[in-house]
């Protein structure tokens, strides 16, 4: 019949089950083979530290019980041997020595000994350092336990972030087809536009349509925040301003079922606050600057909703930015908008551009601001023009930027150049 005290040593010690002792001593394996069948362990015995090895390799045991000193290979060496073998968990390891020199005990720390008993054994001191490699072996057993839930979330999250991914990398060509062309060239005039996403999508719009010869129209959009909220938002705003499907476009207008007019660009900015603000749930807004421009004379008319001023660049090398600011679209209700327009020779080239270029942080840690924009421009080669020159400028921002700095903003411009009728 169990003791008290050896229940209380079997629940202390649930993190053992399975013990290997190894002595040469065969009287020595039968008492403490005894103890241990008492307070409820599977013991398994070896008379010899390559026989142990064997054991340990087929089943390997929670503890070991080793004598050190054994013809052959000694507990010592057994002791090295066990701490290189490949275990799913930690083994605990109990040298039973009639050594006490610190040297000695230290010899065995470093083969790898967990404890150590002095001969002849104790079964109190046993059971009590039975207890206390199986705190340390349940504790490695929780660890273990907590490393593979979270392997396994991680895991879980490795195929969710997969699946966004792939989603993320549609959406990219969605949000790219949004902008089927880079470059249109209209004749008396050549639109450029450049898009670069931050992420796998951004909230930023470029865009231009004609509703036939002689008129056009441009765009630079920026939509608050970032990521698939703002692209979708982009998407929404292009169905408005649409340049394939004129009809759909309310920036145009149909006139004696014959032909599209364009609305004066304030015009097109009220509607597009209106629509925005009327719509429930929907926080998002967007500055713009949309133009409309005549090829016959070249007058240019604008509105600007909260973008960065649009750029004006002369031939005879002088840059003007233009607007007042105003309101962003689908901030405020009831908004007037209020245009202005200017007018452009041939060689002359309007910049539209989102503040990805002049809040772009540079290497002193400072914002580019728009007059390190006009030095970007100015830096340009001459005869640079269209899509060559937007992609110089966004090279010339990226050089600005620390060697390991990544944009923290979308950036988008468009280039308008007039050529003249």
């Amino acid at each position: 019949m169990k003791s008290p005290s050896d229940d209380d040593a079997g629940r202390n010690a649930a993190s053992v089950i399975r013990v290997l002792v190894v002595d040469d001593s065969r009287l020595q394996r039968k008492i403490l083979t005894a103890m241990l069948e008492r307070w409820g362990f599977e013991v398994m015995q070896a008379e010899s530290g390559e026989e142990a090895l064997e054991i340990c390799d087929s089943s390997p045991p929670d503890l070991v019980l080793s004598d050190w000193m054994m013809p052959g290979m000694d507990g010592l060496e057994f002791c090295q041997k066990f701490r290189t073998l490949d275990r799913e968990t930690y083994g605990y390891f109990i040298l039973l020595t009639s050594k006490s020199e610190k040297a000695e005990i230290a010899r065995g720390l470093d083969a790898g000994a967990d404890d150590f008993l002095t001969k002849p054994v104790n079964g109190d001191e046993l059971r009590a350092r039975i207890v206390a490699g199986a705190r340390i072996l349940s504790m490695e057993q929780e660890l273990n336990r907590k490393n593979r839930l979270i392997s396994d979330t991680l895991s879980e999250l490795r195929q969710i972030h997969d699946a966004i991914d792939k989603d993320l990398m549609q959406a990219r060509k969605i949000q790219e087809s949004l902008v089927p062309e880079l470059v249109r060239d209209y004749g008396a005039g050549r639109v450029s536009m450049l898009l670069k996403p931050c992420g796998h999508v951004g909230g930023d719009l470029v865009g231009t349509f004609s509703p036939g010869e002689g008129r056009i129209g441009f765009y630079g959009i920026d939509v608050s925040g970032h990521g698939i909220t703002s692209a979708m938002m982009t998407a929404r705003v292009a169905g408005y301003l649409n340049s394939r499907h004129l009809d759909q476009n309310i920036a145009l207008e149909r006139r004696f079922d014959r032909f599209y007019a364009m609305l004066d660009p304030h015009d097109v900015a009220r509607l597009l606050n209106d629509r925005l603000t009327h719509d429930a749930g929907v926080v998002e807004y967007f500055t713009m600057v949309f133009a409309i421009v005549d090829l016959q004379c070249g007058r240019v008319q604008m509105v600007q909703a909260g973008h960065p001023h649009p750029l004006v660049l002369r031939t005879d090398g002088s840059a003007e930015f233009l607007g007042e600011g105003g309101v962003p679209i689908g901030l405020v209700s009831g908004v007037d908008y209020t245009g202005f327009e200017t007018y452009v020779s041939p060689g002359d080239r309007i910049l539209i551009y989102s503040d990805g270029f002049t809040e772009c942080v540079m290497a002193n840690g400072e914002m580019l601001e728009p007059e390190g924009l006009l030095d970007l421009v100015a830096a340009v080669p001459a005869g640079t023009d269209g899509q060559e020159f937007l992609d110089d400028l966004y090279w010339r921002l990226r050089q600005t930027m620390a060697p390991d700095a990544r944009f923290d903003d979308d950036v988008s411009a468009v280039l308008f150049e007039y050529t003249g009728p």
